[in-house]
């Protein structure tokens, strides 16, 4: 039976998609146990005609136009007849061992919801890209590691969300909380996945034998621009809104006020502060209009003790980020 299937959302992803499939067919795993989707989001630079050309064996969901991330991976979630789903930026290079790894950790963990691997640069292979994501008091989601020298986390961990770009997810849980929220279109919506499967209970880790090369910020074209920077603003205050339960944000508020502060005068270090309040004041529009508050987690109180285990890891998170480990 097979095990897993990848998810690669594809836009516009000619100059990586051909290293990516590749190194996904030569997995050191029998072909009959996993199977790869790409879903192409309307792209116009020759990259699906590659995809159908030169890997017959991919199958290839053709949407008519840019739909989001999110769509896109919802679209293959929903394609997939496998037990676990493992979700793949097209500007991504995997290790033999990728699919493989991934597996064996989330099948070894009946509690575990997603697992996210390790993340290299591409310029810097010697350096974490990414982690797995964690989430702090102050309203920030960071990459674990995030330029750190590989060396240093290679051991597996707990960490508050798997990072979408390259992490595997148990399907059944999908079902029970929900795919990718659509409203995000980008950006957070893995840390948002992984919120909600928290106060459900289910954690997430990192596999460090599941490891990839990243090429980053290959649709939006740099890790800091206007587009990026206004709708991860909004998203940032979405999640909150979303997966905080009232009191919870009240309670957080003095810590969220001086984080949305700090990252303002940051952003306006780099003649970006206006394009990140316009963010802000989006990601209240949406969090209010009535898609935002239907798909609010609504509190029970038999999830009272996964709240506040999340509060402790909120607080914990800020040490970690200033000791940066």
């Amino acid at each position: 039976m097979s095990k897993a299937t990848v998810i690669i959302p594809n836009y516009n992803g000619i100059k990586f998609i051909e290293e990516c499939l590749e190194s996904l067919l030569a997995q050191d795993m029998p072909p009959s146990e996993y199977h790869i989707i790409v879903v192409d989001n309307g792209s116009t630079d020759g990259s699906r005609q590659l995809i159908e050309d030169a890997f017959p064996q991919v199958a290839l969901i053709a949407l008519p136009a840019n739909t989001g991330f999110c769509h896109a991976v919802n679209v293959g979630i929903e394609a997939a007849r496998t037990p676990y789903v493992i979700l793949l930026n097209n500007d991504t290079k995997a290790g033999p061992g990728f699919v493989k790894a991934l597996c064996d950790s989330l099948e070894a963990r009946p509690k575990a919801f997603s697992v996210s691997a390790r993340m290299l640069m591409w310029d810097a292979p010697e350096r974490i890209d990414d982690a797995g994501d964690r989430y702090c008091v102050l309203g920030w989601a960071y990459s674990r590691g995030k330029g750190q020298p590989a060396a240093r986390y290679g051991q597996p961990a707990e960490i508050f969300s798997a990072c979408g770009g390259a992490a595997i997810y148990r399907k059944s849980v999908l079902e029970e909380i929900g795919l990718f929220d659509e409203t995000h279109f980008a950006y957070l919506e893995d840390l948002d996945m992984g919120y909600r499967a928290r106060i459900y209970g289910y954690r997430s880790f990192y596999e460090p034998q599941a490891e990839v090369v990243h090429y980053g910020s290959a649709s939006s074209g740099s890790r800091y621009n206007a587009w990026k920077t206004e709708l991860a603003a909004s998203n940032s205050v979405y999640v909150i809104a979303k997966d905080m339960p009232l009191l919870q944000r009240i309670w957080n508020l003095p810590f969220l006020i001086l984080g949305f502060l700090a990252k303002f005068f940051f952003f306006c270090k780099k003649g970006m502060g206006k394009l990140y309040l316009k963010g802000l004041c989006q990601g209240v529009r949406k969090a209010c209009s009535p898609p935002g508050r239907a798909k609010r987690v609504p509190f029970r109180w038999n999830h009272l003790g996964n709240y506040l285990a999340i509060q402790w890891q909120l607080y914990v998170n800020v040490l970690r980020l200033l000791k940066k480990t």
